[in-house]
């Protein structure tokens, strides 16, 4: 995780305040400085980049030795994507960042059990923010791998979390007070960004008779896809764990990652299309059938996992990185997804195929994945 470029990224502005706001001996948050990097942040040209390398270094740095400072380190890195703008988000929800705060939380480095939950929660709740967001969608392919491998997140209301704060630029008549513990915008420790679009939100579109049609034609792809899970659903779960063949296992996950790729789009679609009350009420429909049918995939591998006796020792004796299954890396198909820069969306272009992530990071979150699993239902039965 060392690719922070030359120099020392606690020289800069931001650099030198996030570097006192995560220091191991403050007894609690510093939110004065904690906002005060937001606004840095916000106010010049090179402080999202700037801000996320020193991020990026102090996380290093600390992880398995002193996780007081990643516990502040990461309470800066949540204010910070709630008070800051697209330029920081496109940082920090870009795909490699996420996979190093998931590699943060791997064996490896024994986290406590604190750190492991704030990690999870925020990308939960980026994920669940950015959503119906292009240029964020890797903490979104990030959360859907990690829920397909079965790991289980902390349990938040979104709807009650802070929302995403993203400051309108402009110059002021005056001198701006400094909001320091302004309730609008400090970030309390605990709370996550819900789903609230921090940008203008994207133009309606009109669709015309045939438009609907087709629309509703993909829909019913989308219903038959369900359909089909739904049924390895209950045939799987009449039957013992040892007798699964791996290739069913195989294609049901596939059609797990797909329909989260599909839910996605949906949702997306939910806000965009105007004056089309009935097609919007199918719409809203098929989220809630998708919810429900990737809840019951969920609940499947996770009592398949626990059922296995897979122990947590031998989990976290295989560092991640470390194969632990012999799969191919799966295609990666971007262009199967629904294409919502264009006026018509084909969701029909969604199929089993699409949107798998690369082979290269699936073996690691396998092994987490895991990990997280048995933890989570050792703590309900234990």
């Amino acid at each position: 995780m060392s690719f922070f470029g030359v120099g020392n990224p606690f020289s800069t502005p931001v650099g030198q305040k996030i570097e006192q706001a995560t220091d191991g001996s403050l007894p609690s948050e510093n939110w004065g400085l904690n906002m005060e990097i937001c606004d840095i942040i916000n106010s010049t040209a090179d402080g999202p980049k700037d801000a996320i390398k020193a991020i990026r270094k102090r996380l290093t740095q600390s992880a398995g030795k002193n996780y007081t400072v990643v516990m502040y380190t990461l309470t800066v890195l949540e204010t910070c994507v709630k008070n800051c703008g697209r330029p920081f988000h496109v940082s920090v929800c870009n795909k490699e960042f996420i996979s190093e705060l998931v590699k943060l939380i791997g064996p490896k480095n024994d986290p406590p059990t604190v750190v492991q939950e704030k990690v999870l929660s925020l990308i939960q709740c980026w994920a669940d923010a950015f959503q119906s967001q292009p240029e964020l969608q890797g903490v979104v392919q990030i959360y859907n791998e990690l829920r397909t491998k079965g790991v289980e997140f902390p349990m938040t209301d979104l709807d009650a979390m802070a929302p995403i704060f993203t400051p309108q630029r402009s110059v002021p008549d005056g001198p701006e007070p400094v909001l320091v513990g302004s309730p609008q915008r400090a970030a309390v420790p605990q709370g996550s960004p819900t789903r609230h679009n921090p940008e203008q939100p994207t133009a309606a579109v009109t669709l015309s008779e045939s438009q609907s049609s087709k629309l509703r034609a993909d829909l019913a792809v989308v219903e038959g896809n369900m359909t089909v899970m739904a049924d390895m659903l209950a045939e799987l779960s009449t039957q013992p764990p040892a007798q699964h063949h791996a290739s069913d296992i195989d294609l049901l996950n596939e059609l797990a990652d797909t329909l989260r790729a599909m839910q996605s789009r949906v949702a997306e679609l939910v806000g965009r299309l105007a004056g089309e009350s009935a097609l919007t009420a199918e719409l809203l429909h098929a989220n809630d059938a998708l919810n429900n049918l990737l809840l019951r995939h969920s609940r499947f591998i996770n009592n398949r996992n626990a059922a296995t006796g897979v122990t947590p020792s031998a989990i976290l004796g295989a560092a991640m990185g470390v194969p632990g299954t012999n799969e191919a890396p799966k295609k990666n198909d971007d262009d199967a997804l629904i294409d919502l820069s264009d006026d018509v969306p084909d969701i029909a272009k969604l199929s089993v195929s699409a949107d798998k992530s690369p082979g290269s990071s699936k073996d690691e979150f396998d092994m987490f994945a895991q990990s997280r699993n048995v933890t989570y239902e050792n703590s309900k039965t234990g």
